[in-house]
């Protein structure tokens, strides 16, 4: 097995934030390509996320954010299945940033399935207006595109992380669920600024 330059774990770590062992694995398993290497993290976390989906979460936090000059607030309840788990320090840090994200990203919903589906009819009507003379099956694939595009900007688990691009909100769950080894939801959230 070849020899992972500590460097480029250490690179692996800080953009997905997994912990070392898993970076070198996935690195040794990628030939230190790292893409591959975050593509392959990216696909343990959701195994491990589906495997552990049908746990119940009882357990978590509400996490308070105030952004300096008190003019936004979030609150957000992230549940997990223990509060072993809810005091670790991942977890709290993971609610915090989710909070500074939702503060910066303002996000309306917490996934696609929330959306009002009259609204997304509405939208998806004003798209195919604006395509009108298009072939049929280009439309429905425009339409489909635009609609996703949408659902990643106001639905927070479509969102890209505002720390790090790579991922989305729903991989750093999937990630955290991977590394605690517990099923772990975001279950709602609220965001407040004054004047808005």
């Amino acid at each position: 097995m070849a020899k992972i330059d500590l460097n480029l774990i250490q690179q692996l770590r800080e953009q997905t934030g997994a912990g070392m062992m898993d970076c070198k694995k996935a690195l040794q398993e990628s030939e230190g390509n790292i893409e591959k290497a975050i593509e392959i993290l990216r696909k343990k976390g959701a195994a491990v996320a589906a495997r552990r989906a049908s746990k119940e979460t009882a357990q978590g936090i509400v996490q308070a954010y105030i952004h300096p000059g008190n003019q936004i607030g979030v609150l957000i309840e992230i549940n997990c299945e223990t509060d072993f788990v809810a005091r670790t320090e991942d977890f709290q840090r993971f609610a915090h940033d989710i909070s500074m994200h939702i503060a910066a990203l303002k996000p309306l919903y917490l996934t696609p399935e929330d959306v009002n589906a009259t609204f997304i009819e509405h939208e998806k009507d004003i798209i195919k207006e604006q395509l009108a003379g298009k072939p049929e099956k280009i439309i429905n694939q425009i339409v489909e595109g635009k609609i996703q595009k949408l659902y990643s900007e106001i639905c927070l688990m479509k969102q890209t992380f505002v720390k790090n691009d790579q991922f989305t909100i729903e991989d750093l769950l999937k990630q955290l669920i991977a590394k605690t080894g517990e099923n772990i939801k975001i279950q709602q959230f609220a965001r407040f600024e004054i004047g808005a």
